[in-house]
């Protein structure tokens, strides 16, 4: 019975935490929804909608940036720009349907990196923004300069998509280092395709962009799945030391008994 109760006790301990956050969205995590909810109605055409969640968006933010960790002016300046970006996509009456959502995308990305501290959405990304730099980097080394310009392109406007969420989670130096080889390979791109030399800036931004995903997937670890993970174990030892602990009584008492059984 009391083992019984022990598996109980663990079962309570594991779904606390969860329980916990549902129950305390903080104020980043409900602006967070917002800028979600704007992106969807872009998705689904109803630019209207959008605006207005934008527009409810700002009033909420002007109220909620004195209450809680203040943001540093950096990341104040990354919110406002991403949110004008977005608010543009919603208001303007002839502006690409592709590129409002890229412009909704990059805002969702900026406030989901603030409401987390573990697995940014904009690593998310990864895949795509490697699958078209791997793609550049092969159409360069074959000389092919046309699919070299078409899928850089395409590497370039991914990753100004992720760009400024980037911005907030990476060490100012790394996004230093990834500027400096993105602006070299996109000024000299005749250069980088008929020049062997050059084209071991490719090699250098590849290991760049695979170390700045790595590194992130470094820190994704979320500290309540860790508090889990120890409460949990540490019942599981406590319950197996217990039962361990019962089977020893018992082979004790079984052993005196038969002791007296043959005295007797």
């Amino acid at each position: 019975m009391k083992i019984r109760w022990l598996f109980f006790l663990a079962i309570i301990i594991m779904l606390t935490p969860i329980t916990v956050y549902a129950e305390q969205q903080s104020p980043m995590e409900k602006l967070d929804d917002i800028s979600d909810e704007a992106l969807q109605m872009v998705k689904f055409q109803r630019y209207e909608d959008a605006k207005k969640l934008l527009d409810y968006f700002s009033d909420q933010f002007t109220s909620i940036n004195g209450t809680t960790k203040p943001l540093s002016m950096d990341e104040v300046r990354i919110v406002n720009t991403s949110h004008d970006e977005a608010m543009e996509a919603a208001v303007s009456a002839n502006m690409e349907y592709e590129e409002r959502i890229n412009k909704l995308t990059k805002f969702r990305l900026v406030i989901d990196a603030l409401a987390t501290s573990h697995q940014p959405l904009w690593t998310e990304m990864e895949e795509q923004i490697m699958t078209a730099f791997h793609q550049a980097k092969e159409a360069a080394l074959n000389g092919d300069t046309a699919h070299f310009h078409t899928n850089f392109n395409t590497f370039l406007s991914l990753y100004n998509v992720i760009y400024p969420s980037m911005k907030i989670d990476v060490p100012v130096e790394n996004i230093q280092r990834l500027d400096t080889r993105i602006d070299f390979i996109n000024e000299f791109r005749s250069q980088i395709v008929n020049n062997s030399k050059s084209q071991q800036e490719l090699d250098a931004l590849d290991t760049d962009l695979k170390n700045l995903f790595a590194n992130m997937e470094e820190d994704d670890a979320d500290p309540s799945l860790w508090w889990v993970i120890i409460s949990t174990g540490s019942i599981i030892i406590m319950t197996l030391s217990y039962v361990g602990w019962r089977k020893y009584q018992g082979d004790k008492a079984l052993k005196k008994n038969r002791s007296r059984d043959l005295k007797d």
